[in-house]
């Protein structure tokens, strides 16, 4: 588990085509490696992976992954050299700063609009019409990794025979900005979106009790 607050912004440097996959190296920048073992959990532009190799060498610190093809093919950020918001798994006597994040990326959202408004910034996506239901006003969001508040939602009218999204805007304080890769977003950029597990149990607790009546 995570909490969406995001510790360092590493950069993938090497990606290995693997039979299915491939595997990332990623130089893991400011992010402490003297706690990390072989094995544990990163979340990476909020997608969950596992430690397979690292180096705690000055002037090399990088941590390595095995991405399956799945993982590829429901998320973004992952299959090319750049930035990526970094996060260790929480240990239970951590302060839960923002939300409880899986790193179980839900869907790709596509950004609409990334502007300065006064010292923030206004950022809103669009949401694919599977997780529209569980985007809700004042409710949790992560995008890439970083936990955020949704300011208001709009959902979006059925096309073309294919269910509407809806589209969320967040403000983004400059904090928030400056030291993770939302900074590098903009109009027509992919951005991982994980919702909040509140959510998703609570529908699953609503459709069991109406199968039980």
């Amino acid at each position: 588990m995570f909490s969406g607050i995001v510790a360092a912004v590493g950069r993938i440097s090497q990606i290995i085509p693997l039979a299915e996959g491939v595997r990332l190296q990623v130089d893991t920048a400011s992010l402490p490696l003297d706690d990390v073992q072989l094995g544990d959990s990163i979340a990476v532009n909020g997608v969950c992976l596992t430690v397979v190799e690292f180096s705690t060498q000055p002037g090399a610190q990088h941590v390595t992954f095995d991405v399956s093809r799945e993982t590829l093919n429901c998320t973004v950020g992952l299959d090319a050299p750049g930035e990526v918001n970094l996060e260790k798994a929480l240990r239970l006597s951590d302060r839960l700063g923002g939300h409880l994040v899986s790193g179980h990326v839900d869907g790709v959202g596509e950004v609409i609009r990334f502007a300065a408004i006064g010292e923030s910034h206004e950022l809103i996506i669009r949401a694919p019409h599977a997780l529209a239901r569980y985007i809700a006003r004042k409710g949790s969001i992560a995008v890439q990794g970083v936990s955020l508040t949704v300011n208001s939602v709009t959902d979006e009218p059925a096309q073309n025979e294919q269910a509407g999204g809806c589209v969320f805007s967040i403000n983004l304080i400059p904090h928030t900005v400056d030291v993770t890769t939302l900074k590098h977003c903009h109009a027509g950029a992919l951005v991982n979106l994980e919702i909040d597990l509140m959510a998703r149990y609570a529908e699953r607790m609503l459709l069991e009790s109406r199968v039980v009546a």
